[in-house]
């Protein structure tokens, strides 16, 4: 029975979830860390995913790692990471700004990173923000590395404001 369970959960423990696509393994990833906090799982939205796709693609076009412009008009929050061509399964990708966790503590936004750098736990924030209901995100392959790029509705990280 155990040669039973290790054969089914094998796939899991490797990185990979089998039959699920890309979307719906990084929308699990951030709700996994939502629910655990009690808050609403966010919902995909394919809106931002496109808009998601074209600054990732931008992104890897250009060898640049930036944020896009802010939009001021439609405000969306922004996470960005880069690794190694190939190498990373997209739960790799999203708990790298999970991780962040570690240096997180409560209370007002920016006032949260026990090291003092808003950068050490922006990303966490972003993913756990009580407001943030939506999610899109896209992958792009450059020369020598995958970028991700997710957009978040309503955008996180408001100063003076409580992250959950």
């Amino acid at each position: 029975m155990m040669a039973c369970a290790v054969i089914f959960t094998a796939p899991f423990v490797m990185g990979t979830m089998p039959l699920m696509s890309f979307d719906d393994r990084v929308l699990a990833a951030h709700n996994q860390e939502r629910l655990a906090l009690g808050l609403e799982p966010l919902l995909w939205n394919q809106a931002l995913a496109q808009s998601a796709q074209q600054w990732a693609d931008h992104l890897a076009a250009t060898g640049r790692f930036e944020h896009a412009p802010e939009n001021r008009s439609a405000p969306e929050g922004e996470n960005l990471w880069a690794g190694s061509k190939g190498y990373f399964a997209p739960e790799a990708m999203v708990d790298a700004w999970i991780r962040e966790k570690k240096y997180f503590r409560p209370g007002l936004f920016p006032d949260n990173s026990i090291t003092g750098k808003v950068e050490d736990i922006g990303h966490y924030t972003q993913i756990v923000w009580r407001a943030t209901r939506q999610v899109g995100c896209a992958q792009a392959a450059g020369a020598s590395e995958d970028v991700l790029v997710c957009r978040y509705a309503e955008a996180g990280n408001y100063r003076g404001e409580q992250p959950f």
